[in-house]
């Protein structure tokens, strides 16, 4: 098997600390960018603004908010602003959808770009993919992937841990995953000669420990306001070394089963778009295991699911039963995933089907 592997390793820049975004004007002035688009939400804006003020110091800056979506429509119309307003330099500011939508409209526009997370949900910042939303929210079950990367990622943990605690909880979700999707494909032997792999696995590994070590804690100090040691430590798990995890191990550990029902049912099932992306992906983290047949690691899994109200089953999220072409377009979907696929057992449509079934059975009996 070729496993030569297209590595991207993260940021150019990346700085995670009170005062942080002072390096901002340093950054921006090396690519010698005057006019600055500045691409933001709204409540996450009003909180992040103050710690940015001083950009307008530096650069000539057009604020724009967004439609809450990293949809097409909405990446054509920012890039359409950003050539017809002659910007050399895009910052996004936000949430894990904000920063896929900047990364697509600097691969569109082809220009310089840095991020400034507002929140620890997902690896969306440090990773250079985009998971493309329709305007009304519904996954478009399509990713887009870039060879350039962000020229900075800087935020202050003052600032994150002043976030909805619940983005946090999915965020912790959406990083263990990165080590139950890769395990079973990266435990494989042939894998072991390649450096970056197991540098991939490696970093999975780290996602999984800390935040089995320090996440409640983290949590807790977040309910808090308290920029603890070891919030800091499982945020940057979250929006970092996530991302090195796909950035070293390419598609050999990125968005096997777990992501790939998460596009599936928010493509096919409108109920689930109320959860947010970790939360549908703490069912898809069930489902892997599911069709893995590890119903022991999903046994010794529920106490903290249990604890962080993370759903377990399509019928927590009041989506099961389903309709027979609802079952039948999810296990479509998911079967046209390549990256599935790699995971060493049968996969086809009866067996990802059957797992859907089993993990509802499963769960269901255990309650």
């Amino acid at each position: 098997m070729d496993t030569v592997v297209n590595v991207k390793v993260g940021p150019q820049f990346y700085k995670y600390g009170q005062g942080a975004m002072e390096m901002i004007p340093e950054i921006v002035n090396e690519y010698g960018a005057k006019r600055v688009l500045l691409v933001h939400g709204t409540i996450s804006w009003e909180k992040a603004r103050p710690y940015l003020e001083f950009l307008d110091e530096d650069f000539t800056i057009q604020y724009e908010k967004y439609n809450g979506e990293c949809s097409y429509n909405e990446a054509n119309r920012l890039a359409k602003l950003v050539d017809d307003g002659n910007f050399d330099f895009i910052i996004g500011v936000g949430g894990g959808k904000l920063c896929d939508l900047v990364y697509y409209v600097a691969s569109l526009t082809k220009k310089p770009f840095g991020v400034v997370p507002t929140l620890a949900s997902n690896c969306a910042p440090w990773a250079p993919l985009s998971v493309m939303y329709k305007d009304n929210g519904l996954a478009e079950g399509k990713t887009e992937h870039y060879k350039r990367q962000a020229a900075f990622l800087i935020t202050d943990p003052t600032l994150v841990v002043d976030a909805p605690i619940q983005f946090f909880i999915a965020g912790i979700a959406d990083t263990i995953a990165k080590w139950y999707e890769s395990d079973m494909i990266l435990e494989q032997p042939q894998f072991e000669a390649n450096n970056f792999l197991m540098l991939a696995r490696h970093s999975a590994r780290i996602c999984k420990d800390v935040i089995a070590e320090d996440g409640l804690k983290a949590i807790e100090d977040m309910r808090n306001g308290t920029v603890s040691p070891e919030f800091i430590k499982v945020s940057e798990v979250i929006f970092g070394v996530a991302g090195l995890v796909g950035g070293f191990g390419d598609k050999y550990a990125r968005n096997t089963a777990a992501h790939a029902i998460h596009d599936a049912i928010s493509a096919y099932l409108p109920g689930v778009h109320n959860y947010l992306h970790g939360e549908k992906v703490a069912y898809g983290i069930f489902y892997q295991l599911a069709l893995e047949d590890k119903w022991q690691v999903i046994d010794e899994l529920i106490p903290m699911y249990e604890a962080l109200s993370l759903p377990k089953s399509l019928t927590e999220m009041g989506e099961y039963p389903l309709a027979e072409e609802e079952l039948n377009n999810i296990v479509e979907l998911v079967n046209k995933k390549q990256k599935v696929h790699l995971l060493p057992m049968m996969i086809n449509e009866e067996v990802l089907k059957k797992a859907i079934i089993d993990l509802e059975k499963y769960i269901n009996t255990e309650v």
